[in-house]
């Protein structure tokens, strides 16, 4: 379960940025930005335009889109070597509640490899 999980608890392999990068179709891939910039706008209240809505191979590839290159809970799971922040000593911290607010899944998954360590 671990493997498929992001520095914040996300699944990788269900986000809708990172199933739009692997999308042939040019149309099914825009309509899918077009959707994924209103999603951003309902759930986290950002402006987005489809066309800003970048590639993503996942947060733990050495390249990524701007959400993930400008992530501070990214950059510092990073930093400091973990598998995903359950692993930190400072395990939940003020970014990461800060995050689950938006997405509670994040946090029932992070808490469950968390205790489990």
């Amino acid at each position: 379960m671990e493997d498929n999980v992001s520095y914040c608890g996300l699944v990788c392999e269900t986000c809708v940025i990172y199933l739009a990068t692997r999308e042939q179709d040019p149309k099914k891939k825009l309509q899918m930005r077009v959707d994924i910039a209103q999603q951003i706008k309902e759930h986290y209240g950002q402006e987005t335009r489809p066309e800003d809505v970048g590639d993503c191979d996942g947060c733990k590839a050495e390249t990524g889109s701007i959400y993930c290159t400008s992530c501070e809970i990214r950059t510092c799971a990073a930093e400091k070597g973990l598998e995903n922040c359950a692993h930190c000593s400072e395990y939940a911290c003020e970014k990461l509640q800060e995050f689950f607010t938006k997405d509670p899944q994040s946090k029932e998954r992070l808490d469950a490899i968390n205790r489990s360590l």
